[in-house]
């Protein structure tokens, strides 16, 4: 009996060399996944903070594809699901279900996510993983100036 194939995509903690490439997902993602939104820093800004904060400070993860690279990326704050994206191509495929498993088993006591109000397939995605909306804002708390909503998981 042939054994099975490997699993193409493999989820693991993000090492500094993964940094521009976690800064292209996120770049790639937002825009396509959120063109009214104004992002308050440039792509060079972003790609600098992703290499200097995120990946050395933070629990960030990626989703790496045998033979694409890194297509997706996680960042954990402690109870606080800080950053999900995947890259536009590779939406559809369960990378973000398997995040969202990963963040639970991490934080087993809960999780709090906050998401643009404008993102309704976040909103779909996040409340078919058990998260339950419990605030919105105006969005004059966050740098793009963009109402929001926050998210909590509990088990």
């Amino acid at each position: 009996m042939p054994e099975p194939a490997a699993d193409p995509v493999v989820l693991r903690r993000a090492v500094p060399a993964d940094a521009r490439a976690v800064a292209d997902v996120y770049l790639r993602s937002f825009g396509a996944a959120l063109p009214t939104v104004v992002r308050p820093r440039t792509d060079d800004e972003v790609r600098d903070y992703i290499r200097e904060v995120v990946v050395p400070a933070r629990e960030t993860w990626v989703a790496e594809a045998a033979g694409a690279g890194v297509v997706g990326l996680m960042v954990l704050d402690g109870e606080v699901l800080d950053q999900l994206y995947l890259d536009p191509e590779w939406r559809g495929r369960g990378i973000g279900d398997r995040f969202v498993a990963l963040a639970k088993e991490r934080s087993p006591g809960g999780l709090t996510l906050w998401t643009f109000q404008v993102n309704e397939p976040a909103h779909r995605f996040y409340e078919r993983h058990g998260f339950t909306a419990v605030a919105f804002t105006d969005g004059s708390r966050n740098e793009e100036r963009e109402p929001d909503v926050r998210y909590d998981w509990r088990p």
